[in-house]
């Protein structure tokens, strides 16, 4: 890889002691072919850490694309940085592991560097990864506590399955107890922010204890109108000779998070990973923008608003 104190290669040390790209691929994309082509493409364009999930319903594809590149020696497997996510329907202890193993089983790996839980919210168990009432309403589940999944999924760590946990979609008021009782600390949250979203309270938390701010949506997920075209983000990508997602990715990877960006080809990759660092004034500038905006509403109910629904 390129020198590591270039924005594009910067790493964050987990509470493990490993090192996780900050810059990652995101593999919520709807069909299946688009997700072999568009995995395959960001690790051509040397993006190393990769966010999956149990819930998009395309693990087997993104490994698939991981496994070829591996083989036609584009990476080495240890230069990867892969996450998985547990979905709401297997929050009971007993469901862990099988869901955590089914998962590990369709990315085409033998061990994961990081497993999250996707929601704090338990769906009624079963196979129904959207259970819901004769009334359309979604169906909790009430006898498991989202500490009794986190002690399942500590479980794995002791048994050398994943290297680290952590959570998603989770706001501070949920991660304070998850982090004071766990014996094993949370290593990652991920979180939609962007500039209408900055979580400044909670990228504090986090800073003050240890746990990387993973960033998803960073680009306001394509939103029309919206950051791309917001008036501060193109001012300061034309003063400093680049895009408004180039401008954007950097801002982010520049307050110390970690992020995940999902371009869709090759051409889109390449742009995405060639971020550069923006100077002070820039960054001040884009701190300074007043909109505030929650894209996904997933925080308060469990149902992810940017979930596909083609196959």
């Amino acid at each position: 890889m390129g020198d590591p104190n270039e924005l594009r290669y910067r790493k964050i040390l987990l509470n493990n002691g490993k090192a996780m790209p900050a810059l990652g691929f995101g593999t919520l994309i709807p069909s299946l072919d688009d997700t072999r082509r568009a995995t395959r493409a960001a690790l051509d364009a040397g993006f190393r850490q990769f966010d999956c999930a149990e819930r998009y319903r395309n693990e087997e594809a993104a490994g698939e694309a991981i496994e070829s590149a591996v083989a036609d020696g584009i990476v080495k497997r240890e230069e990867l940085f892969i996450a998985t996510k547990l979905w709401n329907n297997n929050h009971r202890p007993a469901a862990v592991e099988p869901a955590f193993d089914a998962s590990l089983k369709r990315l085409r790996l033998n061990y994961l560097e990081l497993y999250l839980i996707h929601t704090p919210f338990a769906f009624q168990p079963g196979d129904d990864q959207d259970p819901r009432d004769s009334s359309g309403n979604l169906l909790y589940d009430r006898e498991v506590s989202l500490l009794d999944t986190w002690k399942a999924l500590e479980a794995l760590v002791d048994r050398g399955k994943c290297g680290a946990i952590g959570l998603s979609d989770i706001g501070l008021e949920q991660l304070k107890p998850i982090y004071e009782a766990a014996r094993i600390k949370p290593a990652v949250i991920q979180v939609e922010s962007h500039p209408y979203l900055p979580e400044t309270e909670l990228l504090d938390y986090c800073k003050g204890n240890g746990i990387v701010f993973l960033a998803f949506a960073p680009l306001g997920h394509g939103m029309k109108p919206g950051l791309l075209q917001d008036p501060v983000i193109t001012g300061i990508a034309a003063r400093v000779g680049k895009t408004p997602a180039q401008v954007l990715l950097a801002w982010a990877l520049q307050r110390g998070t970690a992020l995940l960006t999902t371009p869709k080809n090759a051409e889109r990759a390449r742009e995405n990973f060639d971020v550069s660092e923006l100077p002070q004034d820039a960054m001040d500038e884009i701190n300074g923008i007043k909109t505030r905006q929650r894209l996904n509403e997933v925080v308060k109910t469990g149902v992810p608003g940017f979930i596909p629904q083609g196959s």
